[in-house]
């Protein structure tokens, strides 16, 4: 009987599970398989039967100093981009919940309901209108929105996106101000469910805002601030629209803003080298996948329990 009953609960879970993992080995592990194929031919896109040529395209990636520079380029925003923008998430998703006077200093600060709609808009807007919206603030002449007081105090116009200089961190400042009212929410949302009576008692002890938020907030919200960094560093190793609507030349000036998104579409779709393309998405994936298993690794702790 018990064997009878484990072998219907067995088949049971099998036919359940059938169909969605059919649809899972469809269109994510096979289109995975091709393009690890791919990588290893020198496809063009248009030839019926590429010519497999092994490890030729990695081979070419190690003497690429354009795939170098993409590199370093998602190295440093797979660095700044998560610190800097749970950085500012947390300080103003304390100031919005715990910041306040009112409730022994567990309220938000005063109109924080309004500005928790204000952080999160730019969430509602598409990539490619936040970049085509950041073109027109960055402007180099009189009708760009950061140039045009500098020029009325006489100052020199500064080519935020034309200055391969200043250029990258144009870039880096859009991709944290366009993420940072997600995780204001996200971490608002965490802080909530805080009991209110730690609060109470931390400031009973003579706890101030500062010891608040690292004694009591940051260890209750560590779980939060965990999925935040990994979903941040992904996120700078996916980077693409932001800088190919941006900038001149599609990473430029001079490859200076590129990423390995850019060079991946450069290579398909503008020199029509498929399998060149493929490598660097090859290449990519273990990246992400890299990052996302150390970073868990490195961010685990014990889980505390209120």
């Amino acid at each position: 009987m018990i064997r009878r009953h484990d072998f219907a609960r067995t088949r049971f879970i099998a036919g359940f599970l059938a169909l969605p993992v059919a649809l899972y080995l469809i269109y994510v592990i096979a289109p995975y398989a091709q393009a690890f194929y791919i990588a290893m031919t020198n496809w063009r896109g248009v030839s019926a039967s590429p010519r497999f040529v092994g490890l030729e395209n990695f081979r070419r990636l190690l003497g690429d100093s354009v795939f170098w520079t993409a590199v370093g380029h998602n190295a440093l925003l797979l660095v700044l981009l998560p610190l800097l923008t749970i950085a500012i998430a947390l300080f103003f998703a304390f100031l919005l919940n715990v910041g306040g006077e009112s409730g022994g200093g567990h309220g938000g600060v005063f109109g924080s309901r309004f500005y928790r709609v204000v952080f999160f808009f730019p969430q509602v807007l598409a990539v490619a209108i936040v970049a085509v919206l950041f073109q027109q603030v960055f402007r180099p002449d009189k009708s760009g929105m950061l140039n045009a007081p500098l020029m009325a105090l006489g100052l020199p116009p500064v080519g935020f996106l034309s200055d391969p200089g200043v250029a990258f961190w144009s870039i880096l400042g859009v991709l944290v101000w366009q993420a940072v009212g997600f995780y204001v929410v996200l971490f608002s949302a965490g802080m909530a469910s805080i009991p209110r009576e730690m609060y109470e008692a931390a400031r009973i002890d003579g706890a101030g805002r500062v010891q608040l938020f690292f004694q009591i907030t940051l260890p209750l919200l560590w779980d939060t601030v965990q999925v935040g960094l990994i979903y941040l560093g992904i996120a700078a190793l996916d980077v693409f629209a932001i800088v190919w609507v941006m900038t001149p030349e599609h990473g430029g000036p001079d490859h200076s803003t590129t990423v390995m998104a850019a060079e991946i579409y450069r290579n398909a779709f503008q020199y029509f080298r498929f399998g060149y393309a493929s490598a660097l998405g090859v290449v990519l994936f273990f990246f992400t996948v890299a990052f996302a298993v150390l970073a868990m690794r490195l961010s685990r702790r014990e889980r505390i329990e209120f």
